[in-house]
């Protein structure tokens, strides 16, 4: 129970239903053969000042303003501990998630410049002694102030089985970002982890992991599944929820109770995984793309008399490589603030993909500038002469489009019809173009942007 709800002050009184719910979570993990860790994501009373990521309520004491707080802290690790202590699947405790406080100057609110952090230093020295006494084998994870970065003065390590934790978000993927960890790790001859990463785009994913990975640093993806395109698996929102979004977020009217308790429970509905979006995209430029320049195929595309390809759908891989586009990740952390999908829809990379509110779950490629290129991988049945034409918008004049065969020089670039907007879509044909029989790559160059492409029809001459 929360301090502020226990009958006798500093008793523990615990709820079984967290346990059954932690011991139900390691049984699908033991099942799969998956370590576990666990991680304290919201102390009692909350841990810092970014109110969302401690659930802390402002109006009561926080974990740094609270004795009794920091006394059920320990107390609850302790309890874990003891409970896990024999478990080998369980693969260590990180004890505090992303503390975030000012300690010495109120004014640094997040703890990002603190010179000292005793106050956090003290807790995960009392927390890591309540394990000990009652669990000497799991790993113990300690993270820094500041969401997990900051470690003045809390170093050196003392146990023998520590782990130091960092997360990383936002920022550029260079040596520079990571070189107060690596310092860390030399000067300590401590082990290392990046235990929460992610919320960007699959330019940024594929950037990070070559990164870490090439410097002996293991990583943890924050989240595998939420709303949002940019997950491996994505929940499905609805109508009625997103009107409590909107409302929250001061863009439409209040919701009746009836609609909003309607959108939220069919929200918790699409969580389960079965009802989810996955994106292999994401999960291309996680796992393949880090380690290689080749493409893939998005889908199978057999040309035969004729096949149509939805623009979407160009090949998976890296940018410059499956697509180019000049705006393709967010490093406003360091400075350089973009977005890289503008619609934030359907597919991860640096390409500006939208909802198409014409036809049901379909999509399109919005905002090709100049210079920009998507690239499809066809297999051809027969050796002919094929015709290669594209659904166009633009509300610009004097765009144009040139086409690509398995890197051989572009073909004259065609100029595209000003259809007046993004909602009008126009057929342009390219020349008749002689395709080879078995796999090939057709590319296509934004010649003069900006417009926008929905699909390529590809139809065999008779």
């Amino acid at each position: 129970l929360p301090v502020e709800q226990e009958q006798v002050a500093g008793q523990n009184t615990w709820l079984e239903k967290g346990f059954e719910l932690t011991d139900s979570l390691l049984s699908w993990c033991k099942a799969n053969h998956m370590y576990l860790i666990l991680d304290l994501h919201a102390a009692p009373g909350g841990q810092g000042n970014d109110l969302n990521i401690s659930d802390r309520d402002s109006s009561k004491p926080s974990l740094w303003q609270s004795t009794a707080n920091q006394q059920k802290t320990v107390a609850l690790w302790r309890k874990l501990a003891q409970r896990y202590a024999n478990e080998p699947m369980i693969a260590g405790y990180d004890i505090l998630n992303e503390p975030n406080w000012g300690f010495e100057d109120q004014a640094d609110r997040n703890g990002t410049k603190e010179k000292t952090n005793a106050p956090l230093l003290k807790l995960l020295k009392e927390i890591t002694a309540a394990i000990r006494e009652v669990d000497k084998k799991h790993i113990i994870i300690i993270e820094g102030n500041g969401w997990g970065n900051n470690y003045n003065g809390m170093l050196p390590p003392w146990d023998k089985n520590m782990v130091l934790s960092f997360h990383k978000y936002w920022n550029t993927n260079d040596e520079a970002s990571i070189s107060h960890i690596l310092k860390a790790r030399d000067q300590y001859n401590v082990p290392v982890w990046l235990g929460e990463t992610g919320e960007n785009s699959n330019v940024w994913y594929t950037q990070a992991i070559r990164l870490l990975e090439g410097n002996n640093i293991g990583w943890a993806w924050w989240p595998l599944k939420k709303l949002g395109a940019n997950n491996p698996l994505q929940i499905k929102s609805n109508l009625n929820y997103d009107a409590v979004v909107n409302y929250w977020n001061g863009r439409g009217r209040k919701p009746n109770e009836s609609n909003a308790y309607s959108g939220l429970m069919e929200l918790a509905t699409y969580t389960r995984i079965e009802t989810n979006i996955l994106h292999r995209d994401v999960i291309d430029a996680l796992f393949r793309q880090p380690f290689t320049t080749a493409t893939k195929p998005f889908a199978v595309y057999n040309v035969r008399d004729s096949l149509v390809i939805q623009a979407v759908d160009y090949d998976l891989g890296r940018n410059g490589y499956a697509y180019y586009d000049t705006d393709t990740a967010d490093y406003w952390v360091s400075g350089q603030r973009s977005i890289g999908n503008k619609g934030r829809i359907y597919r991860n990379d640096g390409v500006d993909i939208r909802k198409d509110s014409s036809r049901y779950e379909r999509y399109y490629v919005s905002d090709m500038e100049t210079g920009e290129w998507l690239q499809y991988t066809v297999e051809v049945a027969t050796k002919g002469i094929y015709t290669i034409s594209l659904d166009i918008a633009s509300d610009t004049s004097g765009t144009a489009l040139s086409l690509q065969l398995d890197g051989s020089p572009p073909v004259p670039a065609v100029d595209v019809p000003v259809t007046g907007n993004y909602k009008t879509w126009q057929e342009i044909g390219f020349l008749k173009m002689p395709l080879k029989a078995g796999k090939q790559t057709i590319r296509l160059f934004v010649t003069k942007g900006p417009l926008a492409l929905r699909k390529l029809v590809i139809r065999k001459n008779r």
